[in-house]
């Protein structure tokens, strides 16, 4: 028997990286996974995600591991696709349990994203793809888990919503992934007298394939490892243990909560 049988969940942003990481890790715990991206295929522009893909999409993985999965294609900043596709899984599976709100991610240089430089269509873009699509995934999915009086919810900000980088770069990103955060506080607030947790996880450097091929590996020696107590960057799977906390009755009085999963990064700026 696994924790999650006979529940439903919905990961936005599981193309690759820790998204991909999320709906495996819930579908081996026997839930149903709803599996969304822009594109499901999205590993294929990074060598080192394509790597490490054992199908076609994470869809096929699921279902090759025996588990059940559907794939959604759209733009999670379209809040009548994001709507349509929770409707979707709910006449196939007839429940939602389940919330990771992951899609999201910045774009752009450090140098020309700080808070005053930062051009009007790349903050339109990443509010579009952060606060926007996490907004549109909790409002799609609550109006059913309140019918069921019980859901879980977990929203995805960033150590970059707490801490402001050196120089001021990505400031677009930051506070996107800062208002994620506090708008989670909301969300725990209306929801939890239906039975529904909301919590936000912040994960800092997180070793994904991506990650691996840009920053040069996770070895316990890598200079960027120095301010991080562990010595180390994270795992996928170090955030998909603590989602799997966050979805299951491990969690049932924690909600509202900002969980950093950064093994004690100290940069003070």
């Amino acid at each position: 028997m696994g924790k999650l049988d006979g529940k439903v969940a919905i990961v936005t942003g599981a193309a690759r990286g820790l998204g991909r990481g999320y709906a495996r890790h819930l579908a081996s715990l026997g839930a149903k996974v709803a599996v969304s991206d822009l594109n499901l295929r999205s590993y294929q522009e990074f060598e080192a995600e394509a790597h490490a893909m054992t199908g076609d999409s994470t869809v096929d993985e699921i279902r090759s591991g025996g588990g059940d999965a559907l794939g959604f294609e759209f733009d999670i900043g379209d809040r009548d696709q994001v709507f349509a596709m929770v409707e979707d899984v709910k006449k196939q599976w007839g429940r939602v349990d389940v919330l990771v709100a992951n899609a999201g991610g910045g774009r752009g240089k450090p140098a020309e994203t700080t808070a005053t430089l930062v051009p009007p269509d790349l903050l339109e873009l990443v509010t579009r793809m952060n606060f926007y699509g996490t907004v549109h995934s909790c409002s799609a999915v609550a109006p059913h888990m309140k019918e069921q009086r019980s859901g879980r919810i977990v929203t995805v900000a960033s150590y970059a919503g707490s801490v402001a980088g050196i120089g001021g770069g990505y400031a677009h990103y930051g506070a996107n992934k800062a208002a994620i955060a506090h708008y989670t506080r909301y969300l725990a607030q209306e929801l939890g007298p239906f039975g529904i947790n909301a919590n936000c996880i912040a994960p800092g450097v997180i070793a994904t394939a991506r990650i691996v091929q840009l920053v040069g590996g996770n070895a316990g020696g890598n200079k960027a490892a120095e301010d991080i107590a562990v010595r180390r960057f994270g795992t996928v799977e170090d955030c998909a243990k603590v989602i799997e906390f966050l979805v299951t009755d491990l969690s049932d009085y924690v909600t509202g909560a900002l969980i950093p999963i950064d093994g004690g990064w100290n940069r003070a700026g």
